[in-house]
């Protein structure tokens, strides 16, 4: 190779790698960085377990490890697949093998999109393979392992990648295992040599059973009879405290040698299973949940254990838990721990939905679950089981109905009318749901998505939209209730509670709606024993009669995404006492009244549109938001305003042009108010046609402006905004007509990328309009936490 080399940037801080290598090594950098930055000297810092000073020390390295991004494009319309130089992903995994055959299958299992390695996948559909090896997609991986099977060469793959050699060989190593398998042609033909080879090349045991027509079990039988066990190696770790005991270990089938047996002090030790990548939907909040489930378990002299395999977390630091296991969260590897560690119990609840679908398998296998059983976990996570149960309860829902042919999805329409919410239970296009607003729409989503049969039932429900979303999250302790949070959307159903603006405890709901809302909460509790925690989401509103009503969408017997921002507002650990339930230790129910705090919380979500050319902005019942921000004030106003600053808002100076766009007359009547207030305070109003003749019609003063596609003689939206004439946009997407996607997908992406601060739900905007009226940003008080 040649000595050329490029300094391309240098950024004085740490950066993303600066944790993998951490991680990687078992040398934390940000600590001696820090011990650095007190005045300390390398030559003063030494290593507790070998006594060596940190001056030449360096990491003993007989494994390999592997970073994958994890990326969610198939969550946007629109969006294109190509990776290049602005980053994507929402999240990374780390592997760890003893060849980098083994670090790369296991890594891709890790990324949790479907994989079961890097072959035995379904399909890989591409009509040109040369043009998608060439220019690199989320996905690119998979085209190689097409190309193999298709007969492409090396020095072939290398000219259109330009991935170097050394990774191509080794992967290829893993299509000849996969073909000598195959040749073989069944389990028992399979040679023993030839199973620990695959093994030790990172196959699972599902894998190897996919390849020979067989199931996990039965490969898992034969493994063990023929004495195919993972080892347990360590990675030697820095030890910066004396006495600290460094357990940061992973599996491996690339060595016979374990480094050392674990003691098992079964009735001692817990494994609590932590929430892997990090992902849309699944990020920091379950890993604050799983860490504080170890604290409490130490706290209380449990052995706590760890398994999980995400490079940035908190949970995978080595001096957090008693044994770090940085391995695959499946049925195979979590029962190769359990076989290792014999365990008390394991906790699934506080992972999110990884560990969650672990509990039944997890359950059969033998494996003592702590907290709400397997079967009561299925029963809340079976669409059908729960609906049954919250019928019997007598409890309110959204008519639904599970559907297996077109005819009957036909009939179940007409009678609850559009628009309905699609949940198709086997899906090829990554969108798990969709609203549909018209038969046409539905047919199209249906064919293009899912094939719909006996084994493939679709669920329909009445999808309800001028009602309130209220979540409630939740401690219960042998199905009684022991803490409770109940918490307000501020936008109306159908936006995802992780994209919605939340506030805690509710501002605006009946007393009467409470009470029932708590009443139902203790019902459902009670009928699924649930030890532990969990979170029910609820529409709450009232019909045509003016009769209220409070109707159950889902119920999750885990931890759930709010659980932080609700143990933090109220100054509560939720997790602290949700573990003491699951210990069976009986902790007393918590005494605070939400109801009675002097201020409130609102929970902001973080968008990432910016990063995604070319996707539409729009929020739904799909989760789009990567991140989120929590603020304390003593009135919404102040916190929204607070919050809405926090995830990138500029708040519009005075005399500035906002620019409305607000969608169906409802929107229209929802939004006057706020308009009246932004006139008042001397805000200039441009709006579309319609927004603009109705706003005129009730007194309030608006310039219209043109349509992308309109023609006239009026300013054109497109250019306020690429001048940056207005400094809020305010579109609501009307009604899914392609006339109208088109208008306002122009409207809504050139606020993206003109860096316009963007609302598209008019519960948002009218709240945030009267938050920034009613005070300034030099208005706002800071506080610290414990003022409150």
């Amino acid at each position: 190779g040649s000595m050329d080399y490029r300094v391309i940037e240098v950024n004085a801080r740490l950066s993303r790698s600066s944790a993998l290598a951490s991680k990687a090594t078992g040398y934390p950098l940000a600590s001696i960085a820090a011990k650095i930055a007190l005045d300390y000297d390398l030559k003063e810092l030494k290593d507790f377990t070998s006594g060596r000073t940190l001056e030449a020390f360096e990491p003993e390295l007989d494994y390999i490890i592997c970073k994958i991004p994890r990326w969610d494009l198939a969550k946007f319309k629109g969006v294109s697949r190509e990776i290049g130089t602005s980053m994507k992903s929402v999240g990374e995994i780390m592997s760890i093998g003893r060849t980098f055959e083994e670090a790369i299958q296991k890594g891709l299992r890790m990324v949790g999109q479907g994989a079961n390695g890097f072959v035995c996948n379904k399909q890989y559909d591409a009509s040109d393979l040369d043009y998608v090896l060439s220019h690199p997609t989320d996905t690119r991986i998979f085209a190689l392992a097409a190309a193999f099977e298709s007969g492409y060469t090396i020095d072939r793959l290398y000219e259109l990648t330009k991935i170097d050699k050394w990774f191509l060989e080794r992967l290829l190593n893993i299509e000849n295992s996969y073909r000598g398998m195959e040749k073989a042609a069944s389990l028992d033909a399979i040679p023993d040599g030839m199973l620990l080879k695959a093994k030790a090349q990172g196959f699972s045991d599902v894998q190897i059973a996919r390849v020979c027509g067989c199931s996990a079990e039965e490969v898992r039988t034969r493994r063990t009879a023929a004495g195919i066990k993972p080892a347990i190696r360590r990675i030697p770790a820095l030890a910066l405290k004396e006495g600290a005991d460094i357990n940061y270990l992973y599996l491996t089938y690339g060595t016979s040698d374990s480094v050392m047996g674990v003691q098992p002090d079964g009735n001692k030790t817990v494994i609590v299973l932590g929430s892997g990548a990090y992902r849309i939907g699944s990020s920091v909040e379950f890993d604050w949940c799983s860490v504080n489930a170890l604290q409490t378990l130490r706290r209380e002299g449990y052995t706590a254990v760890m398994v999980n395999y995400n490079p940035e977390t908190v949970s995978t630091d080595y001096d957090l838990s008693d044994r770090l296991y940085f391995d695959e969260l499946t049925e195979e590897v979590v029962r190769d721990i359990c076989d290792i560690e014999h365990p008390f119990g394991v906790v699934v609840s506080v992972g999110g939905q990884i560990p969650n679908n672990l509990a039944l398998p997890l359950s059969r296998a033998g494996i003592h679950l702590l907290g709400t059983t397997a079967e009561d976990i299925d029963r809340a996570e079976d669409r059908n089981k729960f609906s049954s149960i919250v019928d019997l309860l007598g409890i309110d829902q959204p008519r639904w109905s599970e559907l297996t042919t077109f005819d009957d999805i036909d009939k179940f329409v007409d009678e609850v009318g559009f628009p309905v919410l699609v949940r198709p239970s086997y899906v090829l296009s990554g969108a798990a749901m969709n609203v549909c607003h018209s038969k046409e729409d539905m047919r199209k989503f249906l064919e293009m998505a899912v094939e719909v049969s006996e084994d493939h039932p679709v669920v329909i429900s009445s999808f309800m939209t001028r009602c309130k979303e209220v979540e409630v999250d939740a401690v219960a302790d042998h199905g009684q209730v022991i803490a409770c949070a109940i918490s307000e959307h501020i936008e109306f159903a159908g936006v995802h509670s992780g994209d919605a603006t939340i506030e805690f405890p509710a501002q605006r709901l009946y007393a009467t709606t409470v009470a029932r809302i708590k009443h139902i909460a203790a019902a459902i509790a009670a009928e699924l024993h649930i030890t532990g925690p969990f979170n029910i989401q609820f529409l709450a509103g009232s019909d045509e009669h003016g009769v209220t009503y409070q109707k159950v969408i889902e119920c999750n017997l885990r931890a759930s995404r709010s659980f932080p921002f609700v143990s933090k507002v109220l100054k509560a650990n939720f997790i602290d006492l949700a573990t003491k339930a699951m210990l069976g230790m009986k902790p007393e129910a918590l005494q605070t009244d939400p109801f009675s705090l002097d201020y409130v919380g609102i929970k902001c979500s973080q968008f990432s549109f910016s990063r995604l050319n070319q996707a539409d902005p729009v929020i739904g019942v799909d989760m789009a938001s990567t991140g989120e921000v929590g603020c304390i004030g003593s009135d919404v106003n102040e916190a929204l305003l607070k919050s809405m600053i926090s995830v990138g808002h500029k708040v519009p100076s005075k005399g500035a042009g906002i620019l409305i766009s607000s969608g169906d007359t409802h929107q229209k009547v929802h939004m006057l108010g706020a308009c009246r207030l932004l006139a008042e305070n001397g805000y200039v109003i441009y709006a579309t046609r319609g927004t603009c003749l109705y706003l005129r019609e009730n007194g309030v003063a608006a310039c219209p402006i043109l349509w992308p596609d309109e023609e006239g003689t009026s300013i054109r939206a497109l250019d306020l905004i690429k001048n940056h004439e207005v400094e809020l946009v305010v579109n609501v997407p009307k009604n899914f007509t392609s006339g109208e996607l088109t208008n306002g997908y122009k409207l809504r992406r050139a606020a993206i990328d003109h860096n316009v601060p963007l609302i598209t739900n008019n519960r948002l905007a009218t709240a945030y309009i009267k938050a920034f009226c009613s005070m300034t940003e030099d208005e706002l008080p800071i506080r610290s936490w414990d003022e409150y």
